[in-house]
């Protein structure tokens, strides 16, 4: 938990989780019937790049109509917000958006997170280089577990800024908490401006999880490199599969790696089998209406303050309140 440079303005603090964690979770996750790996530990540096490279795909319009969104109102969501606060932004990954607000929300200081060490360090510097004004605290954390931010004061206004319809990845009920974690983060009078992910139509969804140059492919296998690689683990990529689509009986794309044989697999002290067609889950990406949202939202705390979306009602921005306790 120490500064990573000379600038002052710049903090590094490091909660990552012990690998012991990350092994525990695979082994337990492989071992359930059906299978399934947490996606948050698709972002290893590679990963982070990965997703990075998706996020430019002309196939996936939610970053480039979210970015859209948050430069068109800039203004009037930081005069609805207000200046100086406590900017905490959950999974932050290269901070690209965050950008689009900084000039016109001047927080007091900036608290990117994020599970990936290395692309935190790189992507916070970035940041704290570009404005100099701005005090940046970075902490390498698993955001989805409850946590304690003891350099973010009491008395200070915090904002919680969560783009990019990751709050998509939880399961309704497991977002509901997430965002009451959110809300005991932000305390009484905080905020959260948070992007989410509408309902459309299903060949947008589809196309948007598998694009034509296959680096939602690439992004999904890399998790078994990544277990290769850090747990001791023998999977063979060409024996796997990507495959994406949309679940419309409960409102989410559905990302899956299919073994495409039966195969007996090692993890560590572990022996995994598996069978031909058999799958490993690996995310999910619920949609939602403006309504369901700020329904789920409210649920959790939150009060409903503004919303914004596209002119094709692909995307949506809402603005949330933590009332005063």
């Amino acid at each position: 938990m120490a500064k990573t440079s000379a600038n002052l303005d710049l903090q590094f603090y490091d909660y990552h989780p012990e690998q012991s964690d990350f092994y525990g979770e695979v082994v337990s996750g492989l071992q359930a019937t059906p299978k399934v790996i947490p996606p948050k530990f698709f972002y290893d540096e590679l990963g982070s790049n990965l997703f990075e490279q998706i996020c430019q795909l002309p196939e996936y319009y939610p970053t480039r109509t979210e970015r859209e969104i948050l430069s068109s109102n800039a203004r009037e969501i930081a005069s609805i917000i207000g200046t100086h606060s406590y900017i905490l932004e959950p999974g932050c990954g290269s901070c690209e958006k965050i950008k689009i607000l900084l000039e016109t929300l001047k927080p007091r200081a900036y608290v990117p997170m994020d599970i990936s060490k290395d692309f935190l360090q790189k992507s916070a510097q970035a940041i704290s280089d570009a404005y100099p004004w701005l005090d940046v605290h970075a902490a390498c954390v698993d955001f989805t577990a409850p946590m304690q931010l003891p350099f973010c004061p009491d008395d200070e206004h915090k904002l919680a800024f969560f783009p990019g319809s990751s709050i998509g990845n939880f399961e309704p009920k497991y977002a509901r908490q997430f965002l009451r974690q959110v809300a005991n983060m932000v305390g009484a009078g905080g905020g959260l401006l948070i992007g989410v992910d509408l309902k459309k139509e299903e060949h947008l969804l589809r196309d948007a999880y598998n694009d034509n140059a296959g680096v939602t492919a690439e992004f999904n296998l890399n998790l078994l490199s990544r277990i290769n690689d850090e747990l001791d683990a023998d999977f063979n990529l060409d024996h796997f599969n990507h495959h994406a689509f949309y679940n419309a009986d409960v409102g989410r794309i559905e990302m899956h790696l299919i073994s495409q044989k039966s195969q007996k697999i090692k993890v560590g002290d572990h022996i995994i089998n598996f069978s031909k067609g058999e799958s490993i889950h690996t995310e999910n990406s619920y949609k939602y209406t403006v309504k369901e949202f700020q329904r789920l939202a409210s649920e959790a705390g939150f009060v409903p303050v503004k919303v914004w979306t596209d002119e094709d009602d692909l995307f949506s921005v809402h603005y949330f309140e933590n009332p005063e306790g």
